[in-house]
């Protein structure tokens, strides 16, 4: 079961405070920061851990233009370039739609976290994903930044 949280109030993990912090703080007054505020560099405590996803519309797709080395590893499948709706795993595909798509509508980041105890499929449990929005021009959300971690990976 997806549990969600409050980015503000509900995040665990340090690393994804840290991320939405650095978020805030590239938004330079503008609604959203864009991909190019962010420097590999800047993002080097996540670095394995993060995933970035375009933003089509019409209909809304999203595809992984890098998908998380760690999360790959975990769940046995290499997405980047694919689409999110070419997972072979479609609990995967149900639950990132879901959270990517939440992100769009509320055009806010959104945190959710993964319990073992109510999970029942193959995906990586007792995590935290936090998905958050990015716009080139500020405004119009053209990519997500996903960032995973999980309870038994201190990084």
């Amino acid at each position: 079961m997806l549990q969600i949280h409050p980015p503000s109030l509900g995040i665990r993990d340090a690393r994804l405070t840290r991320l939405l912090a650095d978020w805030e703080a590239r938004r330079h007054g503008r609604t959203f920061p864009a991909r190019v505020d962010f420097t590999p560099h800047d993002l080097k405590y996540l670095i394995g851990n993060l995933s970035l996803l375009d933003v089509a519309y019409a209909p809304l797709r999203f595809r992984y233009r890098i998908h998380a080395t760690r999360l790959a590893q975990r769940v046995g499948v290499e997405m980047t370039g694919k689409w999110v709706d070419e997972s072979p795993n479609r609990a995967h595909v149900s639950g990132a739609t879901s959270h990517f798509t939440e992100v769009i509508e509320r055009r806010t980041p959104i945190v959710y976290r993964r319990v073992r105890e109510f999970v029942t499929d193959k995906l990586p449990h007792n995590c935290e994903i936090l998905a958050l929005p990015l716009a080139s021009d500020g405004t119009t959300i053209d990519m997500l930044m996903s960032a995973f971690v999980w309870d038994d990976d201190a990084g």
